[in-house]
């Protein structure tokens, strides 16, 4: 068996194989990331690879490659911040990363990722873009409240959302005050009607490819269509996490725990965690769902007693206020 470390750039990559015995065997490096180039590369070897690979940017093209060469016996996805804890050196070059990579490989040492599936990661591309999106409307919508707010000779209608239908025929037929940033609010209404039809679009295909296991989340009270599509996309099988605790600490809805001497402190949230997932669940706010159940769980034993008691000490009876995700977190998890 020969194990090969690949530093993959987006304009190149840096491969390296060595033997049993850790000795170098070949390096080269290939200008384009072409298909024949890995293929010449792993056909010279002439014995079977295993290889591995960051979880870098774009890497889903290259793992699904490597999978269809000849002499590739499995492909590993290494995680990028636990390998370079490993790995740190002080000099750093594309050549010695490659051949840390197969030397970590050779010695058993890869903290590997998970490698979703090409459909899943598809489907991953999906539901984000839609995400981005809204989150470039949100961006819009502050900025056209900024000019509204600049002008303080304007009359403005009752309205809470001054981007429901009502409010839309107001903006789109307003004579602001200030001449200058009259032209800046057409500009940015033609942009949000740009924004909205493309996040209806997008409604319309992740309705289409819904699977069993989002419909049956869209079953919770509390998580509607896009929230079941981002939880059961991200989680990606719950089958792969062996406890409550591993999926919490994947979704970051865990506190940093710092132990020495005796004495345990809980801090924030994990920081280090799937960003996506960890918002869809706190913006579904199941504080007495599953999800709720499913933390309680992961806390240990004495950590669940530590904080009925300072529960009872700090809020007494639990206040209508309390029906949210955050506060659940706060009064469960970073006391």
């Amino acid at each position: 068996m020969q194990y090969v470390g690949i530093d993959y750039h987006k304009r190149y990559s840096v491969l390296c194989a060595t033997d049993e015995r850790g000795q170098e065997l070949k390096r080269r490096r290939i200008n384009g990331n072409t298909v024949a180039g890995f293929a010449q590369f792993f056909s010279e070897l002439g014995q079977e690879s295993k290889v591995v690979m960051e979880a870098c940017w774009n890497w889903g093209w290259l793992y699904d490659l490597l999978g269809k060469i000849d002499g590739i016996d499995q492909v590993v996805l290494a995680h990028p911040y636990k390998t370079r804890l490993i790995a740190e050196a002080q000099i750093k070059t594309d050549k010695i990363d490659a051949q840390m990579l197969a030397k970590l490989l050779r010695g058993d040492l890869i903290a590997q990722s998970h490698a979703p599936s090409a459909a899943t990661r598809a489907r991953k591309h999906l539901l984000r873009q839609r995400l981005f999106w809204v989150r470039l409307r949100t961006m819009l919508r502050n900025r056209m409240h900024a000019v509204l707010d600049r002008q303080h000779d304007l009359e403005r209608p009752q309205l809470k959302n001054f981007f429901s239908r009502r409010g839309q025929t107001w903006l789109q037929n307003v004579q602001l005050p200030c001449p200058e940033d009259q032209p800046l609010l057409e500009q940015d209404l033609e942009v949000a009607e740009l924004l909205e039809q493309k996040i209806k679009q997008l409604d319309r295909l992740i309705g289409q490819t819904q699977s069993q296991e989002e419909k049956l989340l869209e079953s919770i009270p509390g998580i509607g269509p896009l929230f079941s599509s981002v939880i059961a996309t991200e989680i990606d099988g719950i089958a792969r996490f062996n406890s409550p605790a591993k999926l919490a600490a994947y979704a970051g809805v865990l506190p940093t725990t710092h132990a020495s001497g005796g004495r345990v402190f809980n801090g924030r949230l994990l920081w280090q965690c799937n960003k996506w997932l960890r918002w869809a669940l706190i913006e579904s706010e199941l504080e007495r769902g599953p999800v709720q159940r499913l933390l309680w769980r992961a806390l240990p034993m004495r950590s669940r007693a530590r904080q009925k008691q300072k529960r009872r000490h700090n809020h007494g009876s639990p206040s209508d206020g309390e029906n949210n995700l955050a506060v659940t977190e706060r009064a469960t998890a970073l006391h």
